[in-house]
């Protein structure tokens, strides 16, 4: 159960504010130990202006794109940031505020279109937009793209389908190639998933894969195309204008084959509603597709309850926002492979280890109840991260996470999904960041490493900082703090730097 803790001062406002960039990278102060194996470079997206002169951004997802950069070596830390130069202009679909994360060698910052912008991991500047639709079928992209160990990059968007009708393309843009060629000339669409309505994809934030399986999960929240496509030459339109709720349609499950690539048209799995954002992991077991997910009850659209005027006021004004808004949950749902008519009726799982159901109906469908790992009255477990590189589509134990208190980020959270067991970290007045994992060295057990959190602290002498805590007991090891205010940052990712052997 998560611990209640109220913030009358309102100190959240802090991350909410526009900043400055900066000329040079700026020195930590470090306290605690920074361990010398963690040398490398954390980048982070969000957003950092929320205002242009006098005319305010309305949305947290408007504000425009600044990216961050903590580099480490030999225990000392440096901060650098940058806000997004833009080729033609601010627009919407350039401002790649929501991720970052690597094709081969290069750089990409992400939001959720067809654009991705190329970036310089060193001096933070921006170098070319790169345009999805021009080598692969798809109108927008997930900002959470999945990796196979050779560097092969899948993601999911939508798509104009047979007949006009709108579908999902899966996408595959292979490692770096040897000759010459752009990775994304060899991109191509591995497998099309049907849309449950004709011109109205669901919005898609991220997907599941097991090293044999691609899971879609489709959402009553629903995108529509028209105002997405002409949006942004409408002045003072905005992000937020494009989306809607489907309120009866409910949550469909989605099942694809990886090789070969196949859609399981046989296998029609429905649930009730729900917003998803992120999936924690999937992975097969016997016959199963075992799908974790960060959720939330209902049809109604969370983003809606994401409007600044909303986080900047008061506390118990926005503990009375969040009361309105659907109600947060870890929920683990179970796919069945094996499928048989003579079933219907019957709870068609069997893994000891959960109650999720999935009840095959007379009209071919399948019915899927969640197990619910973890849920607090209006605290959500979010942004969540696993050993990636270890555990990604594999069974495991710990999901780590950021704990949001009525929407407001105050504690980091380590949850196990076999046990249900939580642990947390907190600070008084500390707003921490999405969590990143980084293994120890040589690391044998699941949770051996590091946490990375970029945390503020608003009205300390040095109000932004790196937390680095230990990812098994989550106490702190060390901090390296600045003497800016830093804003709320999404997503990011950590690249330890060469070893000599790789230089």
């Amino acid at each position: 159960m998560a611990r209640r803790v109220e913030h009358p001062a309102a100190g959240y406002k802090k991350i909410f504010e526009t900043v400055e960039e900066l000329n040079e990278p700026i020195a930590a102060t470090i306290s605690g130990v920074i361990p010398t194996w963690l040398s490398g470079s954390l980048l982070r997206m969000g957003p950092g202006l929320f205002e242009v002169g006098d005319q305010p951004f309305h949305h947290l997802f408007d504000g425009q794109a600044l990216i961050h950069k903590f580099d480490l070596k030999d225990g000392r830390v440096t901060y650098y940031r940058k806000f997004f130069t833009y080729f033609k202009g601010i627009e919407v679909t350039d401002n790649c505020l929501v991720n970052i994360y690597t094709i081969g060698e290069d750089f990409y910052a992400v939001t959720e279109t067809n654009f991705i912008t190329k970036v310089d991991p060193d001096s933070l500047e921006t170098l070319k937009k790169v345009d999805l639709s021009k080598y692969v079928s798809v109108n927008g992209i997930t900002a959470h793209p999945h990796k196979d160990p050779d560097g092969t990059v899948y993601n999911i968007g939508n798509c104009f389908g047979k007949n006009m009708s709108l579908a999902y393309n899966i996408v595959k843009i292979p490692p770096a190639p040897k000759d010459s060629t752009d990775a994304f000339e060899k991109s191509q669409v591995v497998v099309q998933l049907p849309s449950s309505e004709r011109l109205k994809p669901s919005y898609i934030h991220s997907f599941g894969m097991t090293e044999n399986y691609f899971v879609f999960v489709e959402p009553p929240v629903k995108i529509n195309l028209l105002k997405f496509l002409s949006a942004w030459s409408v002045r003072g339109a905005t992000y937020m204008d494009c989306f809607e709720s489907n309120e009866t349609l409910g949550t469909w499950f989605h099942l694809a084959t990886k090789e070969p690539a196949e859609y399981l048209s046989s296998h029609k799995f429905r649930t009730s509603a729900f917003n998803v954002f992120h999936h924690i992991n999937t992975y097969k077991d016997q016959d199963f597709i075992v799908v974790d997910l960060c959720t939330w009850k209902g049809h109604d659209f969370v983003y809606n309850y994401l409007y600044l005027a909303n986080l900047r006021q008061e506390w118990e004004e926005v503990k009375k926002a969040a009361m309105r808004a659907p109600q947060p949950e870890v929920r683990r749902y179970v796919l069945p492979l094996d499928i048989h008519r003579e079933d219907m009726g019957k709870n068609l799982v069997s893994l000891s280890y959960t109650t999720a159901t999935a009840v095959l109906r007379s009209d071919g469908t399948i019915w899927l109840e969640p197990e619910v790992l973890f849920s607090g009255p209006r605290h959500a477990f979010e942004f969540p991260q696993i050993n990636y590189s270890e555990y990604s589509g594999k069974m495991y134990r710990f999901a780590f996470g950021l704990g949001l208190n009525h929407f407001i980020p105050d504690r980091i959270m380590k949850l196990n999904v076999q046990t249900k067991e939580m642990r947390e970290w907190r600070e008084e007045e500390c707003y921490p960041s999405e969590p990143l994992f980084v293994a120890t060295p040589g690391a044998t057990d699941e949770d051996d490493g590091v946490l990375l959190s970029v945390v503020v602290k608003p009205g300390a002498d040095r109000p932004g900082s790196l937390l680095v805590l230990d990812a098994k007991t989550l106490t702190e090891v060390g901090r390296a703090e600045v003497s800016v205010n830093i804003p709320v940052t999404l997503h990011g990712t950590y690249t330890p730097a060469p070893r000599p052997s790789q230089l």
